[in-house]
């Protein structure tokens, strides 16, 4: 009887890590599940298939399963995206939350979720007020002893240096580098034309490989990925002379589509989530309601008003019953975790968990049936 063979394509978020970092990452996520499932799964060396694609094997020699994946990378355009100056960041932040102020359509946003909304704004609030609060009483202990104008100086200098190990342990800086990518994404930006041509050549990557013998293809994406997943869905299928395989199927986990659906502005966007809504294939969205960097339940082609006729899931992994207590990603110190979570197996093994989604033996709609059968 021949084994169960799976072909995965992955798409990450905004991330300049990288392809060492997320094959390093499943590895011991592998040995976790292996571990606990008792079942015998490794990786394979990586390969590399092309300058945007990185490939690896898992093979679950257990249950006779081989999953072929390949990392579609895309981080050399998030690392010259990267903003390392803090100046320049604040400048460009500026320029973005300007856009926000103009563009986004505030109602439309706050009924998809607050907690993305308080993602969004968190950031600058943090930014401005951290250093001044901690800038104050310096100033005025340094007042006592120097005439006012120097206090100031060394209250102000005191506050950046002082927040700025705080805002980095709550990702400020990262969130503001990732609103303001998408928000140039949204208005047809410097990085768009980068973009274009890089999900041309993924939509090339995974049409050359659709027609294998494979029991399931999955196009998996994590985070700003999902941004991407809608161009990139669009691109596959003007390359197919016909409907997609009946095993392919998407898999977004924390998406963020909203963060420019929402946006009056991003009219291109708008017409590529149209287009993506007349087309029939199987979507599966994975979404956890404490994530505050994604959105948790909602279809983002509702959101144009379009045509809604991908058989989209839309899930929530439900940490909390997969989670010790003690381990579980909760309240505001582990938001950044909590997204990441999705990419990671738990305390115990979900049917829908990243490497149970590798080296399980089961399609990707066995698995949501399994999951959903949870009490």
């Amino acid at each position: 009887m021949a084994g169960f063979k799976r072909k995965v394509f992955y798409v990450g978020g905004f991330d300049p890590r990288g392809v060492r970092f997320y094959q390093q990452l499943l590895a011991e996520q592998m040995a976790r599940w292996s571990d606990k499932t008792g079942e015998v799964a490794t990786q394979s060396r990586r390969r590399k298939k092309s300058a945007i694609r990185s490939d690896w094997t898992i093979r679950n020699e257990t249950r006779d399963v081989t999953t072929e994946y390949s990392f579609l990378r895309w981080e050399d355009i998030v690392s010259a995206a990267w903003i390392r100056n803090p100046l320049a960041l604040a400048a460009r932040a500026i320029g973005y939350y300007r856009g926000i102020a103009r563009n986004l359509d505030m109602a439309k946003a706050k009924a998809l979720g607050i907690a993305p909304l308080i993602t969004l704004f968190y950031p600058p609030i943090l930014t401005i007020l951290l250093p001044l609060l901690i800038a104050l009483p310096v100033w005025g202990i340094a007042a006592i002893w120097l005439p006012w104008w120097v206090a100031l100086l060394i209250g102000l200098v005191a506050g950046v240096l002082l927040a700025r190990p705080l805002l980095t342990r709550v990702h400020a800086p990262w969130l503001l580098r990732f609103f303001i990518f998408n928000g140039e994404l949204s208005a047809d930006g410097a990085t768009q034309a980068a973009v274009d041509a890089r999900l041309d050549e993924f939509a090339d990557e995974i049409v050359g490989e659709l027609d294998g013998a494979w029991d399931e293809v999955l196009l998996i994406t994590h985070s700003n990925g999902s941004i991407l997943a809608v161009s990139l869905m669009n691109r596959l299928l003007d390359r197919m002379p016909g409907p997609l395989p009946a095993n392919f199927a998407l898999v977004t986990m924390g998406h963020c589509i909203p963060l420019i659906a929402c946006r009056r502005d991003a009219t291109r966007f708008h017409g590529e989530l149209r287009r993506l809504g007349t087309h029939d294939f199987r979507w599966i969205d994975v979404g956890s309601p404490p994530d505050g960097a994604a959105y948790f339940g909602v279809n983002p082609m509702l959101i144009v008003g379009a045509e809604a006729r991908p058989r989209m899931e839309l899930l929530s992994p439900r940490f909390h019953l997969f989670y010790e207590p003690a381990t579980y990603h909760k309240g505001y110190a582990n938001k950044y975790e909590i997204h990441f979570d999705y990419l990671r197996t738990g305390d115990r093994v979900s049917p829908i968990d990243y490497p149970s989604l590798m080296a399980s033996p089961r399609t990707i709609d066995q698995s949501v049936a399994e999951f959903r059968a949870i009490g």
